[in-house]
């Protein structure tokens, strides 16, 4: 198979996605690397319908190579993932009306073009977690505790275009995070970046029933195959706070191998296997019992 990677800057020496570009390369595909971020784009030369059998998106949001994969989708091409489920997903304010409309545990969310109209938030809300509506990797996130603060750091949003605002939710200062490959389910500990603390160090855990139920309702929800959830276990149970497309799969046995073998599969079906119908039970270190499966959409054709 020939496939086309587009990587932005950021991930120029990461092992994801290199480790898996390395990996598909030795089993005898050939791989186009294309630095978006890097490079003079001819967008009205840049997608040959003929060339490749699917296109794999990592980069960071609000980077340009979500237009270059648009563009291979318009075109009719394959993309890893689906291009409408990413930019469904990098829009965490999109993301938060997509998933609660659909039952999906995600806290209250508002949404302001300046930083200023924050103000206007309830103080019964507080605290609340701030953050751009197009940010990653824990860029600009705070924590406020009232209105008092907000005031205080609306120089420092001034820059960071839409925003989004988020009552926060109690928890012990780690969060969970599953990865979603292949149609398995992994889940990692990890350190929350409100709670910095260096001794803290990511390591897998046992997903739980009614975490696992929640992390496949999220593929199903926003179309995606490749991905992975950022889950608080607050006072009323789990609360999704963040979904991203295409992640570090990081503390994933073999992640390299089993990433490339998603992405052939998905680029041998020609188009997003969310787009089938969803068997379950998924395979899981531990297994979904049926109340729980029974939460999962069937079909994920359906999902926005």
């Amino acid at each position: 198979m020939r496939l086309c990677f587009l990587v932005e800057e950021h991930y120029r020496h990461d092992g994801m996605p290199n480790e898996v570009i390395g990996q598909l390369t030795a089993w005898g595909h050939r791989v186009d690397v294309v630095r978006p971020g890097g490079s003079l784009l001819r967008m009205t030369e840049a997608v040959d319908a003929g060339a490749h059998d699917a296109w794999v998106l990592k980069t960071v949001s609000g980077g340009p190579g979500l237009t270059l994969l648009e563009a291979a989708a318009a075109a009719g091409l394959t993309t890893v993932n689906d291009a409408r489920s990413i930019r469904g997903v990098r829009d965490k304010a999109l993301a938060a009306a997509i998933g609660r409309g659909r039952g999906l545990p995600l806290p209250r969310t508002y949404a302001v073009a300046r930083p200023e109209l924050l103000g206007e938030i309830p103080a019964a809300e507080y605290p609340l977690v701030v953050k751009p509506a197009d940010g990653s990797s824990g860029r600009a996130v705070h924590l406020v505790s009232s209105p008092e603060r907000l005031e205080a750091l609306l120089p420092a949003l001034a820059g960071e275009g839409m925003l989004i605002a988020q009552p926060y939710v109690p928890n012990s200062g780690t969060d969970i995070k599953v990865y979603a490959v292949g149609g398995e389910l992994f889940a990692t500990e990890r350190c929350s970046p409100l709670h910095p603390d260096p001794s803290v160090r990511e390591r897998r855990v046992p997903l739980s029933a009614e975490v696992a139920a929640i992390a496949a309702q999220v593929g199903a929800v926003y179309g995606l195959d490749l991905y992975g959830v950022d889950v608080l276990l607050g006072p009323d149970g789990p609360v999704v706070v963040d979904v991203n497309d295409f992640p570090s799969f990081r503390q994933v046995p073999d992640a390299a191998a089993r990433v490339a073998r998603a992405v052939l599969d998905l680029a041998r079906v020609g188009g997003p296997a969310s787009a089938a119908p969803v068997t379950l039970p998924y395979t899981l270190p531990l297994s979904i019992p049926a109340q729980a499966a029974a939460q999962i959409p069937a079909a994920a054709g359906d999902a926005v």
